[in-house]
């Protein structure tokens, strides 16, 4: 059999039973991501003041507050989320990820996208698939970064921010991460 079948086989194993492992996190009811999403952005606000200068100014704020990820050799992550615009829920997603290479592990985290421009923010609105890589540079936040950057440096149109890290699997990465429009709205 052709290698590269084998590893997309196992790739798509390893996703599915990420999907599909009960998880109370993932309930997939709005009040339940919202609930989440309000803790998770508390909890990034109060360790990162520049997150928090951040929501001042930014168009959007895309908050994922569990992301699960699991992988060896093949791997991927799974998460739900919030679109929120001026405070207001307006949209849930859906973030996930399929990786190869070396990995092991199992963790979990969270993200917060911060739209600066209104074109960043509409391009993602309008993408029936936005692919994080592709399109519209994203910014990885880190306690180096953060220390450098206040809301009259930033240059960028989406910055990232990840907090909330439990488990073994080094480094993070969402390039390749696509996320999309839940369809409809969990209720």
């Amino acid at each position: 059999m052709n290698k590269h079948l084998i590893e997309t086989g196992f790739a798509l194993a390893l996703l599915a039973a990420v999907v599909l492992v009960p998880r109370p996190a993932f309930a997939g009811a709005a009040a339940e991501i919202d609930s989440g999403a309000d803790l998770a952005l508390e909890k990034l606000y109060a360790s990162s003041p520049t997150a928090k200068d951040f929501s001042t100014t930014a168009k959007g704020v895309l908050v994922f507050p569990s992301v699960r990820k699991a992988g060896f050799l093949v791997g991927g992550h799974l998460g739900k989320g919030v679109l929120r615009k001026g405070g207001e829920s307006v949209g849930y997603y859906t973030t996930m990820e399929a990786s190869f290479g070396l990995q092991a592990g199992v963790q979990s985290f969270g993200y917060a996208l911060f739209f600066m421009t209104d074109a960043a923010l509409a391009n993602f609105e309008k993408s029936t698939g936005f692919e994080i890589g592709v399109g519209p540079s994203v910014v990885v936040v880190d306690k180096g970064v953060a220390a450098s950057l206040s809301t009259t440096t930033i240059r960028a149109d989406i910055y990232a921010f990840f907090f909330d890290q439990k488990g073994l699997m080094g480094g993070f990465s969402l390039k390749g991460s696509k996320i999309t429009k839940m369809d409809p709205a969990p209720k």
